[in-house]
């Protein structure tokens, strides 16, 4: 998947730092939206997949008008337990971002009638 960063990726814009520069929680939900499509084959009519632990490092500033490729590669798969190593690249192929992300296959109905 790939994402040009805008202003409105910025830590300034989302809180969370002071610098025009990619977030790093805007990185880690691109990452996540990257795991979500890896996990469909991994779920049947029904279930879905939740996000449940981020182990990322984010490497390297990407300032506006940066390119940034997420990948998730096919998962490790422990019964419900999918865990995904996921990698952001910059346009010019320098590491922005590595790690994990584990998702659990849930029933899609049953998860959302336990929400409060």
């Amino acid at each position: 998947m790939r994402h040009e960063v805008t202003d409105d990726d910025t830590a300034v814009a989302v809180g969370s730092g002071d610098v025009p520069v990619l977030a790093t929680p805007r990185l880690i939900a691109w990452l996540e939206a990257a795991t979500l499509r890896a996990a469909e084959p991994f779920t049947e009519p029904g279930r879905t997949s939740v996000g449940t632990e981020v182990r990322v490092r984010h490497l390297r500033a990407t300032g506006v008008g940066g390119v940034v490729e997420v990948t998730a590669e096919p998962p490790t798969v422990s019964g419900r337990l999918l865990t995904f190593v996921v990698r952001a690249v910059d346009g010019s192929g320098e590491a922005v971002a590595e790690g994990e992300i584990d998702r659990v296959v849930v029933d899609r109905r049953r998860f959302v009638a336990g929400l409060p």
